[in-house]
């Protein structure tokens, strides 16, 4: 019997047949003395059962029987694990050899979730993304996102998630910000374990989300809603403001955009998302460039 506890990974999927082997490959191959068993969740869309695989490193095929989107692939994944860890990835993203070894060592008998460091990709363009602490802690994540900490990193101990942390988030709108708030819940009980070495490479072109302008706004709001102390962070305030700023003036809602720039502005000075957003909405350079521009180097609004 290995000493190593067993690891569930949760791959929610739509439409990405070639990207989810690869997730997948990226899975099975990593060298771990524990159990491994992989779940695809096929949400709103046929299931590929060519993808289950049995043996000592199990695939099952799943259907989302929850709520429709992401946060409700995934409940419905973890729901139908037993084992001891729960891990996510994305189906157009991969794990990094050596992942889950340093994992489960930094999680150690304290922690309830862990993350990684990332390796950004964009349109072939690669950049190393870290957050420069090896404990993340609630604060931090008031002031930032803290984007290198993606969903795709993320390890649990299922016990937590079927206890006091809770799942994901299903009322999220379109299944957005559901990776922060289950981080501020995560870190709002302990700190979160880091390992500040990219272990999951992460493809940010052609995202399901990543113009879903309407959605990006109304999922901040649920955010701010759901975490209220955000407000008292000037910092983290004012990069929520800022954000929705931009996404008001990308779908050409100039009033809008322009009041949360000020209030972006008010919260702290600094803020740059603010002049983004004024500058967008005064139609001098689009909010889809600016996106372009910063996504090379493994940046976002």
């Amino acid at each position: 019997m290995s000493d190593w506890p067993s690891v569930g990974v949760v791959v929610p999927t739509h439409d990405r047949p070639r990207q989810v082997r690869a997730a997948l490959r990226s899975v099975l191959t990593q060298f771990y003395p524990g159990r491994i068993e992989a779940i695809v969740v096929f949400d709103r869309t046929k299931p590929d059962e060519s993808l289950a695989v049995d043996g000592e490193r199990p695939v099952r095929v799943l259907k989302n029987q929850r709520t429709p989107g992401l946060a409700g692939a995934r409940n419905t994944g973890i729901a139908a694990l037993d084992t001891e860890l729960v891990a996510f990835l994305d189906d157009d993203d991969e794990w990094l050899p050596g992942k889950l070894p340093a994992q489960v060592a930094a999680l150690g008998t304290e922690a309830e979730m862990c993350t990684t460091a990332i390796e950004v990709d964009y349109r072939g363009r690669r950049n190393t993304r870290l957050a420069e602490r090896t404990s993340v802690r609630h604060a931090d994540l008031l002031r930032s996102r803290m984007m290198m900490l993606h969903s795709s990193t993320f390890v649990f101990r299922r016990s937590a998630l079927m206890g006091g942390l809770g799942m994901v988030a299903e009322d999220a709108p379109g299944s957005q910000n559901e990776d922060w708030d289950m981080l501020l819940r995560a870190a709002r009980r302990r700190p979160i374990a880091h390992v500040d070495t990219p272990f999951a490479l992460v493809h940010w072109a052609g995202s399901h989300f990543e113009s879903r302008w309407d959605t990006k706004i109304s999922s901040l709001r649920w955010l701010l809603d759901r975490h209220p102390e955000i407000h008292g962070s000037p910092e983290g305030a004012a990069r929520v403001y800022g954000q929705i700023a931009c996404w008001h003036a990308a779908i050409g809602d100039r009033r809008q955009a322009l009041h949360w720039a000020l209030k972006a502005t008010r919260s702290n000075p600094g803020e740059p998302r603010a002049a983004v957003a004024a500058v967008a909405a005064a139609g001098i350079v689009g909010v889809p460039t600016v996106m372009a521009a910063l996504h090379r180097h493994g940046r976002g609004i």
